[in-house]
């Protein structure tokens, strides 16, 4: 494979806006994964605190349950063992290989860094979502057949 083949692929990878490629040819074999896509990152914001209302006196107490709908929900506090799976694209969750086939993995599955958790397709392309961390699979997050948004979890994963 010459470097010009090499930079054709990261273009069309670019161009595309898939999270990764593998190209394989005889003996030679190239990944390509996108900066973006290739560390998982959670960002966790504290809470934003509002200013009472000066004009307009309310009949009763605002409580925070009645908290404008646009907020986000609250998240349960962070466990430093346990690692979130985030969709690196948009596409529509898959939990096994085809339809009636079982899935990848299941709550309780012991997963291994590389291991294949999942595939998100994305333009009739199927794109495997694999493992970083090996663990515990505690909990999965998302339906099967379900759309799924660009840095949505997937799956919580307890470190071991």
């Amino acid at each position: 494979m010459t470097v010009e083949e090499i930079r054709e692929l990261i273009n069309l990878a670019a161009e595309t806006g898939i999270a990764e490629l593998e190209v394989q040819r005889g003996d030679n074999r190239v990944r390509i994964r996108r900066a973006a896509f290739a560390t998982q990152q959670e960002f966790v914001l504290a809470p934003q605190s509002y200013p009472a209302p000066m004009a307009a006196p309310s009949p009763a107490p605002v409580t925070p349950s009645a908290s404008p709908s646009h907020e986000p929900p609250k998240e349960k506090p962070s466990d430093p063992t346990q690692v979130l799976v985030k969709s690196p694209i948009v596409g529509t969750f898959y939990e096994g290989p085809a339809p009636g086939a079982p899935p990848f993995v299941q709550v309780g599955s012991r997963v291994q860094p590389g291991q294949v958790l999942c595939i998100i397709e994305s333009m009739k392309l199927m794109n495997e979502i694999e493992s970083e961390t090996a663990g515990i699979v505690e909990a999965k997050l998302v339906m099967n057949g379900q759309p799924v948004e660009y840095g949505e979890a997937l799956f919580a994963v307890r470190t071991v």
